[in-house]
């Protein structure tokens, strides 16, 4: 356990690091870029390279090759495991490379010719900025599969630090922006699109070499590609896939409701988004990082007991940040949203609509961490068809709620029942996916976390009052009205824990 814990740190470190530079990167295109039609278009126009880079990077292509992947590394075959990573790779390259030709080729198609119907400003946008990201995802689905190799091979610093590179040209860009405030909003977001761009090349660039470094050295290779481990891999891919590509088609039918919903939505959406990114990703995604080849080195050696230890520990740190992180961002979401992006463009309507949206998304902040451990115990079997059952279901369940929502709620609320609807689903989806684990391995453990669970409400429950109190009393600026409430919250939980014989994350489980 010390080691699941010593990596999850690491990831956890490198990805605080990443959500900071997030929220920096936020603040400045909230001020710069607003809330309105551009931001809404670069949100729709993102989305895709981000679809691909579920599909083929991090998302299904990795799940299903870092199983197999570490079967190679820890039966010491590593002659083995450098061709089985090059054959995949190539492979992928290939796909994704066709892929970008067909849309680059698709819209210009439509731009040029447009058969007789006439294009708004707003879809000419989004098409422009379209051209423009869709290259990304050859280079981040690169990153993102040497980010595989390397936490397979327990390498985890420097695929958790590659994301930073994306903030720093990010940041970088929007700086530049600020110097030249005679470009208009559209120009604007199209000047970010090219950075971002131009930061997956060097992301991609980063994490060859540091696969190089690690004695897997990226090459093409068109052998193997009839060996039974590749295939297995791609078959695994295929299922996979059906299950990312479901969420992802679902996710893109939310952006296109969010469009119907309000011209702002799918924009007001993506900030709520990146508020829920720091605590989840540095928690939730770090430990399902880890918990990936972690649960594929147990399962490899029959140890089902051992991969249970690993899921209960886990999740109980987890969920002691994940609650408490929750419970804060409910009550302080309009303090927090207004901190983090009032001025400029976004104004205080923009404020009100993020925080609805923000203290929805809260309630499923431990759903959505749980979710990404849940996931990991099944892919490292090499079990991609429940995963790809619950997401259908899911997604079928979403899908229906947030046409409800569209158009069943006022618009102002439009957008909060999206949220809503995403934190129903993604507490189903826990509760189908621990089911079918339990069927297939025997109990989770789950029931052990009952107690501390009730105990880290009872603390939060506490700190709540502890913020009330500042609330009433104390009157500062908002920054620093905010801090103080922060840290007074977090001293009342964790002195409130450590009374009720809880003291947090520990090294030693």
């Amino acid at each position: 356990m010390n080691r699941i814990l010593k990596n999850t740190f690491t990831v956890g470190a490198f990805t605080a690091l990443s959500r900071v530079l997030g929220l920096v990167r936020e603040m400045l295109q909230s001020r710069f870029i607003g809330a309105g039609v551009e931001q809404s278009a670069f949100t729709l126009a993102f989305a895709l390279p981000n679809m691909a880079r579920k599909l083929f990077g991090e998302g299904a292509l990795t799940a299903a090759f870092v199983p197999v992947f570490k079967g190679e590394v820890e039966a010491q075959a590593m002659d083995s495991a450098r061709r089985l990573a090059r054959s995949v790779m190539t492979m992928a390259m290939l796909m994704l490379v066709s892929i970008v030709a067909i849309v680059l080729l698709g819209l210009e198609t439509v731009v040029h010719f447009r058969f007789d119907f006439e294009l708004s400003d707003r879809a000419l946008l989004t098409i422009r900025l379209v051209k423009t990201l869709i290259p990304y995802m050859i280079f981040i689905c690169g990153a993102a599969f040497g980010m595989g190799v390397l936490n397979a091979m327990g390498r985890f610093k420097a695929s958790s630090a590659m994301p930073c590179l994306l903030n720093v040209f990010w940041i970088g860009i929007l700086l530049w922006i600020c110097f030249h405030p005679e470009l208009k909003l559209d120009q604007r977001i199209h000047r970010v699109a090219m950075a971002i761009l131009v930061a997956g090349a060097f992301q991609m660039a980063f994490m060859l070499w540091r696969m190089h470094c690690a004695g897997i050295t990226p090459g093409i290779s068109f052998k193997g590609w009839k060996d039974e481990k590749v295939r297995l891999v791609w078959r695994n891919t295929a299922i996979a896939a059906m299950g990312a590509g479901a969420v992802q088609i679902n996710y893109m039918l939310d952006q296109v409701l969010g469009q119907l919903a309000a011209p702002w939505a799918a924009g007001v959406i993506g900030y709520a988004e990146r508020l829920m990114d720091l605590p989840l990703g540095v928690i939730g995604v770090a430990f399902g990082t880890v918990l990936l080849p972690t649960f594929a080195g147990f399962f490899s050696k029959g140890d089902v007991e051992g991969a249970r230890e690993a899921f209960v520990s886990s999740s109980k740190q987890m969920l002691f940040v994940m609650v408490p992180a929750a419970v804060g961002l409910g009550v302080l979401a309009s303090e927090v949203t207004a901190v983090i992006y009032r001025g400029g463009a976004f104004d205080d309507v923009a404020v009100m609509r993020v925080s609805r949206a923000v203290a929805v998304y809260a309630v499923g902040l431990g759903f959505f961490g749980l979710q990404k451990s849940l996931v990991p115990w099944f892919q490292a079997q090499n079990d991609m068809k429940t995963p790809l059952r619950v997401s259908v279901w899911t997604v079928c369940m979403n899908a229906s709620l947030n046409i409800l929502a569209v158009f069943g709620l006022p618009v102002e609320w439009r957008h909060v029942g999206l949220a809503a609807s995403t934190v129903m689903c993604s507490a189903c989806g826990v509760a189908f996916l621990a089911v079918a684990a339990h069927r297939r391995n025997g109990s989770l453990g789950m029931r052990r976390l009952v107690i501390p669970v009730v105990k880290m409400l009872a603390g939060s429950a506490v700190m709540t009052v502890a913020i009330f109190v500042v609330k009433r009393f104390v009157v500062l600026s908002p920054v620093i009205f905010l801090a103080v409430a922060i840290a007074v919250g977090g001293t009342a939980y964790f002195v409130s824990m450590a009374a009720m014989g809880m003291k947090g994350i520990r090294r030693k489980l």
